[in-house]
């Protein structure tokens, strides 16, 4: 049993200013035993936006929210038009310095698991392997009514056959894979439904305004329980989805570090917050625990 690495507690109600001395968090990779929490901060490298933070997309962007998308046909088509052009940018994201860092962290025993916030698949794609997706994939499309799950690849190929010559301009591609378009741009995009059943399709996500399953909520619950450490990557905390986990172990006294670059909701309840650049902030650390990182160039 991996004993808790032993470092300074702070239970001050307001949160000391980010540094960038990254020294506890090595601290507390060496002792092993480490549970990954990520969000959108750590897919930003790959070109992924954030929900927050300096140019954040809900400055502009509202996400679909479940009630929306369940009932309205109009909704539904102006998601899926917006998600059929975001796909193409969202699905051709590659892994970047984080995600592979946190990959050889784990390939060397350093990690108990990840749990991640995004839907976006990156930690596989750079190895991971103990991943929990809290909010899903955008990988995967389930019916609402049969309950079948079908890959991502095959709805976007239907959709292409189903609107040809659909080719507008989008502005921006946000966090959730959706694409900024007008109405008049989605115009009468058609919508194709389960070839099972017919029935409603829906990425396999967990829009705003829905509960991630239980299950999946007790699960990482259990991986929070066991860790010797909690470390926050690239996260605001601002939504209690992630929050929860944080407050749940700072009220097990297991020691919380974070890295993000901004002031996020959990700073009251961590060791550490170290304000630097993901990719080059874990890509050091690793440098100081001698675990070598992947490259990205092709083999």
């Amino acid at each position: 049993m991996r004993m808790r690495p032993t470092l300074s507690w702070s239970s001050a109600e307001d949160p000391e200013p980010g540094t960038t001395d990254p020294e506890p968090v090595v601290d507390a990779l060496s002792a092993g035993g480490v549970l990954v929490l990520s969000g959108a901060g750590i897919s930003t490298e790959s070109g992924i936006p954030d929900y927050r933070g300096e140019g954040g997309s809900l400055s502009r962007h509202t996400p679909m929210t479940y009630q929306e998308f369940t009932s309205s046909v109009q909704a539904r088509r102006r998601y899926w038009a917006r998600s059929h052009l975001g796909w193409r940018t969202f699905g051709r994201a590659l892994p970047n310095a984080g995600h592979r860092a946190v990959a050889a962290f784990e390939r060397h025993g350093l990690l108990s698991g990840v749990i991640t916030q995004n839907v976006d698949g990156l930690h596989q794609a750079a190895g991971s392997e103990h991943v929990v997706e809290l909010h899903g994939s955008l990988a995967r499309v389930v019916c609402l009514s049969c309950g079948a799950f079908t890959p991502r690849r095959e709805l976007a190929r239907r959709l292409q056959e189903a609107n040809t010559g659909f080719e507008p301009m989008p502005a921006e591609i946000n966090p959730d894979g959706d694409a900024d378009l007008s109405d008049e741009q989605v115009g009468d995009f058609r919508v194709v439904p389960c070839a099972l059943c017919g029935g409603i399709l829906k990425p396999d996500v967990v829009f705003f305004g829905e509960a991630v399953p239980p299950q999946r909520v007790e699960d990482c619950r259990q991986l929070v329980r066991a860790a010797t450490s909690l470390l926050v990557l690239g996260s605001s905390l601002t939504v209690m989805s992630g929050l929860r986990f944080v407050r749940q172990a700072a009220q097990d006294r297991t020691p919380v570090l974070i890295i993000n670059r901004d002031p996020t909701r959990g700073d009251r309840h961590a060791l550490t917050r170290v304000a630097l650049p993901l990719g080059p902030a874990l890509t050091g650390i690793a440098a100081r625990l001698g675990v070598p990182v992947d490259s990205d160039e092709p083999s």
